[in-house]
């Protein structure tokens, strides 16, 4: 297909629509006590720092590129994000993985290589 047309976006799309961010918590702030009327939308809640999906490039601009399309369709939803590529710091791939990332893209050899895969698998299951 010809480039512009839609085809990261459509597929980033799809990611956005199966990451579950918010997991839900009791609220005990103030505006949601009992009494103090009926809230349609509490923002108090905590956010899910999982890995949920995994996308695997060919080469590296196209992590880069998968990643910067899922960072700004994924703007609103506060979605982390993180390319692993090869040619960058692994420290600061793993210290971005520790942290909890929803969607990883990257190339198979750095996605597969043993510090990066460490922290993709290692994360907490529910």
């Amino acid at each position: 297909s010809q480039s512009g047309t839609g085809k990261t976006a459509t597929f980033c799309i799809s990611v956005l629509q199966c990451l579950d961010i918010q997991v839900s918590l009791s609220c005990r702030t103030s505006c949601c006590r009992p009494g103090s009327g009926i809230k349609p939308f509490c923002f108090h809640v905590g956010q899910v720092r999982e890995t949920q999906a995994l996308i695997l490039a060919p080469t590296r601009e196209l992590a880069g590129q998968i990643q910067k399309v899922l960072l700004a369709l994924g703007d609103y939803m506060n979605v982390q994000c993180h390319s692993c590529i090869g040619g960058t710091n692994v420290g600061e791939d793993i210290r971005k993985l520790d942290y909890g990332q929803h969607v990883v893209a990257g190339t198979p050899g750095r996605v597969f290589g043993e510090p990066a895969h460490t922290c993709i698998t290692s994360a907490p299951q529910s």
